[in-house]
C-alpha cells in the first residue's frame, strides 16, 4: 500500500470549461444517486513524527463498530468541509463559482450530512466516536483551483482529494466488515462517494472523471478496479485535517 501522491494543480487562469459551463442540477441528482445516500489530499509535506506517533490518538475501536466509527469520522470531516464551502466564515463558496456549481456543493453538503447523521444514529452512544473538530487551515476556501505552486489547494482540489480518499477508504474497509447488512450499507454509500468524486473531477477537467490514480488502468495488471487504502493509511491523511484532540488511529485494522 503506497502513500497518497500529491494532486496535480491546474493554473488558476485555466479553470476548465467545467466551471464555466452550467450543470443541470436534476441531472446531478440522478448522477450522484441521492436515493442511495438516504438509505491523495494535498500532501505538500508531512509533520515530523514523535517517537510514538499514535500516542494520544483516539482509537476508532474494533470489529464492525470500529469500522462504523471509522466511517463516521470520514463523514464528519466531509460534512464539515462542504458546510464551510457553502457558508464558511470567509464567505460562501469560492470566487467565480457559478450558481449551478453552488447548487452542486449544496447537494454534496446535504449528502455528507445525511451520511454523518446516519452513522451517528447507528452507533450505540457508549461506543460512538466523539464529535471531531476539523482543522481546514491548510485549504484556501477563496478559490476553486489554486495556481501552480500555491501553498494551499483550492476548494475543488480539496473536494476531489476528500472524495477520492473516501472511496479508497470504504473500499479498503470492506474486508473487515462481518455483518452483511453493514457491508451492503457501505457498498451503497461508497457508490455515492464515487459519483461525487467523478463529478468533482469533471468540474475541474471535462472527461477526466476517472484516471490511473484512482482506478488501476496501467501497469502489469490493469484490472480497471478502484484503488483501496486500509484504515491506518487513510487516517494518516485524515489526521492532517483534524484538531490535536481529534486525531485518530485504527490499531485493529492494519
Amino acid at each position: 500500500m503506497h502513500n497518497p501522491q500529491p494532486i496535480p494543480v491546474a493554473p488558476a487562469a485555466d479553470s476548465g470549461p467545467g466551471l464555466a459551463s452550467p450543470v443541470a442540477r436534476r441531472s446531478f441528482l440522478r448522477y450522484t444517486g441521492a436515493g442511495l445516500a438516504a438509505g491523495g489530499l494535498w500532501l505538500a509535506g508531512c509533520s515530523d513524527d514523535e517517537d510514538d506517533p499514535s500516542a494520544g490518538l483516539l482509537d476508532v475501536g474494533s470489529g464492525d463498530i470500529g469500522i462504523l466509527n471509522y466511517a463516521y469520522a470520514l463523514e464528519q470531516l466531509e460534512a464539515a468541509f462542504y458546510t464551510q464551502v457553502v457558508s464558511g466564515a470567509v464567505g460562501s463558496y469560492f470566487a467565480g463559482a457559478r450558481e449551478e456549481v453552488k447548487a452542486i456543493f449544496r447537494d454534496l453538503r446535504d449528502h455528507e450530512v445525511i451520511h454523518r447523521d446516519f452513522f451517528k444514529a447507528a452507533i450505540p452512544v457508549a461506543q460512538r466516536l466523539k464529535d471531531l473538530t476539523p482543522d481546514f487551515s491548510t485549504i484556501d476556501f477563496t478559490v476553486g483551483i489554486a495556481a501552480a505552486g500555491a501553498a494551499k489547494p483550492g476548494v475543488l482540489q480539496a473536494a476531489m482529494a476528500f472524495e477520492d480518499l473516501g472511496v479508497a477508504a470504504y473500499n479498503g474497509a470492506g474486508r473487515f466488515i462481518t455483518d452483511v447488512s453493514y457491508l451492503t450499507l457501505a457498498g451503497k454509500i461508497v457508490s455515492v462517494e464515487a459519483r461525487h468524486a467523478a463529478l468533482i473531477r469533471e468540474l475541474m477537467t471535462p472527461n477526466s472523471f476517472v484516471s490511473d490514480d484512482v482506478v488501476v488502468l496501467s501497469g502489469a495488471n490493469p484490472t480497471g478496479t478502484e484503488r483501496s487504502k486500509r484504515p491506518p493509511v487513510v487516517l494518516e491523511t485524515v489526521n492532517r485535517y483534524l484538531a490535536a484532540d481529534s486525531k485518530l488511529r485504527a490499531t485493529s485494522f492494519a
